[in-house]
């Protein structure tokens, strides 16, 4: 099978995701973390365009990689100038990049309407630009944006556009669905006809705006593209770009291609959430291949087939993205998830053991009450623990009280006190949070780190609240989920209460008490 490229665009055009706001440190983290992957090519940004960019290529001049190559994005040449007179196009010479990618107008709708050109304009300065950055020495891609809605317009002139770029050098013309609508069958069909008429490599961009970015790539390099550009997690503007997580593996596990990024496949997991977390966003529990949902299995059904064979309701081994598999504890589950996470907790429970009815009965109980153990395994854990008199308590709580003040300024400042006993030495504490729930967890930990210190090495990182029955009004009982974290890993928690404080202080407890018997377990 031939060999494609992978051409990563995470800190240009995922960097355009609402919400997401990278530092000049983030992008070197995110670069560095790249590499490893092993794309081809990283895209850094568009060096003029703005200071932080500009900073970005300076500090990469510093940096080497052992398998990617940094590549600096621009524009065409403006009308009525040459490339040696345009400062954009400068810059990206200026950047110390040895590949450059610019991208230019080939629908003449663009041209007419934004550039403000003639049609025969447009085809100059694509051809001057390209040749200008060829004469020194640089690797050109060309990005055709808009092309297909440009070649649905208006063909003859579309291909006109890509014989410019080729004629004047560039390495790879890439065909770019920039506003994401094109469907599958006639993406293939333009390549197709493209690869027809004119002799240049190929490469394709598309955007997710209805929902098959990744799809059209996978089908574009079956077409001939040979370079493939995407985002880690799909990040981009409005619906996001092709997500190269989905697309790396579909390329090289299930059809067989060859790319740097192969053998670092395993390891995709890993790295989507790295990049996620430097780029506070919330990874998607559904997100194909890397997803902490895509190989958990909820339906007792289900769960009962994969514990005979795996390949009943799994499309790929999950270790070979670095992922994991999960079955999820619910009502729905039967006892055969209870089962599976007994014996992960090295308990041998059978299927009509005593214990194993009594748990199966207690969870459709708590969930009667609102709990949900599908997404807070580590309360899920205790429960097992506890039911199989496994469980040692840490503390006893003799009492806490939470207080909110508003003072004159309007700042609101929230304050929690808490006592209680740890083998009978008497502990009283009061932390103050910025709300109640964030005051609680530091006064809690607060009393207990003298006798656990490993408490300080985790932190809440995740707080949700879920009003289960809304037509009850402040009367209603919330669920609430908490995150918790450390150097090595997360795990989630949950309370059910019609108080929320109530709510929050049993998610809190068990997760301070899953993270201490975690310790005790491992050493």
């Amino acid at each position: 099978m031939r060999s494609i490229a992978i051409y990563d665009t995470t800190l240009r055009d995922g960097a355009q995701t609402e919400g997401i706001s990278y530092t000049v440190h983030d992008k070197v983290l995110i670069a560095k973390k790249l590499d490893e992957l092993g794309v081809d090519f990283i895209e850094g940004g568009w060096p003029g365009s703005n200071p932080k960019d500009m900073e970005f290529f300076r500090a990469m001049k510093k940096t080497r990689f052992k398998t990617s190559r940094m590549v600096a994005f621009g524009s065409t040449r403006r009308k009525e100038t040459t490339a040696a007179r345009d400062p954009i196009v400068r810059a990206l010479v200026d950047s110390g990049a040895r590949y450059v990618t610019i991208f230019g107008k080939s629908w003449d709708l663009h041209v007419r309407d934004v550039l403000k050109a003639s049609l025969d304009e447009n085809l100059r300065m694509i051809f001057d630009t390209v040749r200008f950055l060829k004469s020194k020495n640089l690797t050109v891609f060309y990005d055709a944006e808009h092309f297909f809605d440009g070649y649905k317009s208006n063909p003859d002139y579309a291909l006109k556009t890509l014989i410019a770029a080729r004629d004047a050098g560039a390495a790879v013309v890439i065909l770019c669905d920039t506003n994401g609508g094109t469907i599958t069958s006639e993406l293939v069909r333009v390549i197709t006809a493209v690869k027809s008429a004119v002799a240049v490599d190929l490469g394709i961009h598309v955007h997710n705006d209805n929902a098959m970015a990744v799809a059209n790539s996978v089908a574009a390099i079956e077409a001939g593209c040979v370079q493939v550009q995407g985002t880690i997690n799909g990040y981009g503007e409005r619906c996001g770009n092709a997500d190269l997580c989905a697309i790396i593996p579909s390329l090289t596990l299930k059809l067989g291609y060859h790319c740097k990024a192969r053998s670092q496949v395993k390891e995709l997991t890993e790295i989507s959430r790295y990049i996620s977390e430097v780029s506070n966003m919330k990874q998607q529990d559904t997100q194909a291949f890397v997803g902490s949902s895509a190989f958990a299995h909820k339906a007792g059904v289900h769960i009962n087939a994969m514990l005979k064979n795996p390949l009943t309701y799994e499309h790929i081994e999950p270790a070979a993205v670095g992922n994991t598999r999960r079955f999820l504890a619910s009502e729905l589950a039967g006892k055969t998830s209870i089962l599976f996470k007994a014996r992960q907790l090295s308990y041998n429970l059978q299927k009509n053991d005593a214990h194993t009815k009594k748990l199966h009965k207690l969870i459709q109980e708590r969930e009667y009450e609102g709990y949900q153990y599908e997404a807070a395994e580590a309360s899920f854990e205790l429960l097992i623990k506890k039911a199989l008199k496994k469980y040692k308590k840490f503390f006893d709580l003799e009492g806490f009280r939470v207080t909110v003040e508003k003072r004159p300024d309007n700042t609101l400042i929230s304050e929690a006190t808490i006592k209680l006993r740890v083998d009978n030495v008497r502990e009283h504490t009061a932390s103050e949070g910025d709300g109640p729930v964030n005051a609680l967890d530091s006064a809690l930990r607060k009393a207990l780190q003298d006798f656990y210190p490993e408490l300080t090495k985790m932190h809440l990182s995740d707080f949700k609240v879920r009003v289960l029955d809304s037509k009850s009004g402040t009367a209603a009982k919330v669920r609430v989920f908490i995150e918790s974290q450390d150097e090595k890993s997360s795990w989630w928690t949950v309370g059910v209460s019609e108080n929320i404080i109530e709510a929050s202080w049993q998610a809190l407890v068990d997760s301070i008490e899953y993270k201490l018997l975690k310790e005790r377990e491992e050493y």
